[in-house]
């Protein structure tokens, strides 16, 4: 039964539906048994991988092997971007080839697409990441390049997830750091998201603001723990972007997940003459955001800087007008979404005054 939702979640009807996967696997070796694992979800016929130049040497080559020998076919789509295009690449080869199931090999932009392509045709996807940047691995939710913007597209949630930890922790460290910043983000979203449910009365899940807010707690509290080359780093960077996945799933939103921070990082995107990486910006923004809603910034900013994510702009590379430019225009992001920056947002006062108090420019 499929059920229509609003930009709350808030379904039309009285029931309220969650989508998450149905296995998620995380370890060494992991990608090897993709072929059993498809066999397990008894898929049938051809799956597609969708993939990139590089990530194709690095994991798809070995899921193709795993899925031969499980008795599947498998095809290669390769692309560079995350874009409508390659999406509508996607679902043409995948109609030509008469695939039955799609899976997404590498980081976010051939998730994205696996994710939007199957959703429109009506398949299973699996995601199979190779580098622990963001919660987009498990969530419903895809970003897409259209007509010349970053649009947040709702997806299906994939099947499975698998996450080979032995080909995440080789991924450069910045991008597993990325990932925490994404889920650490979580703090600022939630009271974001509290703050709406008390202003403008929009749905607010407790269970779903627990799981989120507790997901960024540990990354927190294992900031010290997080280092380059340990595996078990990727374990648990992995697990909480899963976490962080399953919090939007249970509120039928990514409001547990996506608040004022997202909106900082989402204008970074548009007028940044090189943006960073999305978790990076979106650790930056929590540090701002949760300066206006009056939390304890220092520990997000001291937790980011133990695991090495930027906490400045000079870090992340991005000169600070335009951080404060952003800051300034964040609230015309998905304005629906209601966060502490109102309606109106912030002046360019108020802007330079926080992002000097909490030390993001100098």
């Amino acid at each position: 039964m499929n059920v229509s939702k609003g930009e709350t979640g808030v379904s039309k009807h009285s029931e309220r539906w969650m989508q998450l996967p149905r296995n998620v696997i995380a370890g060494p070796g992991a990608i090897r048994s993709v072929g059993d694992l498809c066999r397990s979800m008894r898929l049938k016929g051809r799956g597609l991988i969708v993939t990139g130049k590089t990530t194709k040497q690095i994991a798809g080559d070995i899921v193709a092997d795993s899925l031969r020998e499980a008795g599947y076919g498998a095809d290669f789509l390769l692309v560079e971007n995350a874009t409508m295009e390659n999406v509508e690449k996607a679902e043409a080869l995948a109609r030509e080839l008469k695939a039955e199931f799609l899976l997404g090999v590498g980081g976010g932009k051939s998730i994205d697409i696996a994710k939007i392509a199957s959703t429109r045709l009506n398949m299973y996807y699996l995601s199979i990441p190779t580098a622990a940047s963001h919660d987009g691995i498990a969530s419903s939710r895809a970003s897409i390049r259209h007509d010349g913007e970053t649009v947040s597209m709702q997806a299906e949630a994939p099947l499975c997830v698998l996450a080979d930890t032995s080909i995440i922790v080789r991924s450069p460290y910045k991008l597993l750091a990325a990932g925490c910043g994404d889920v650490i983000s979580n703090y600022t979203a939630v009271l974001d998201w509290k703050l709406a449910s008390r202003l403008r009365n929009i749905y607010f899940s407790e269970y779903a603001a627990a799981l989120s807010q507790m997901t960024a707690e540990i990354v927190v509290n294992s900031a010290h723990m997080i280092r380059p080359g340990l595996e078990e780093s990727a374990q648990e960077v992995v697990k909480a972007l899963v976490s962080s996945s399953v919090a939007m799933s249970i509120a039928g939103s990514s409001a547990p997940a996506s608040g004022s921070e997202h909106k900082f990082s989402h204008v970074l995107d548009r007028i940044a003459p090189k943006p960073a990486l999305h978790g990076e910006q979106c650790g930056v923004g929590t540090i701002l955001m949760m300066y206006l809603h009056g939390g304890d910034w220092e520990k997000i900013r001291d937790a980011l800087n133990t695991i090495g994510a930027p906490v400045t702009a000079r870090e992340m590379g991005i000169e600070d007008k335009y951080i404060l430019q952003a800051m300034t225009e964040a609230h015309k992001i998905r304005p629906e979404r209601y966060t502490i920056l109102g309606d109106t947002g912030i002046t360019l006062e108020a802007a330079e005054k926080v992002a000097r108090a909490t030390g993001v420019i100098e």
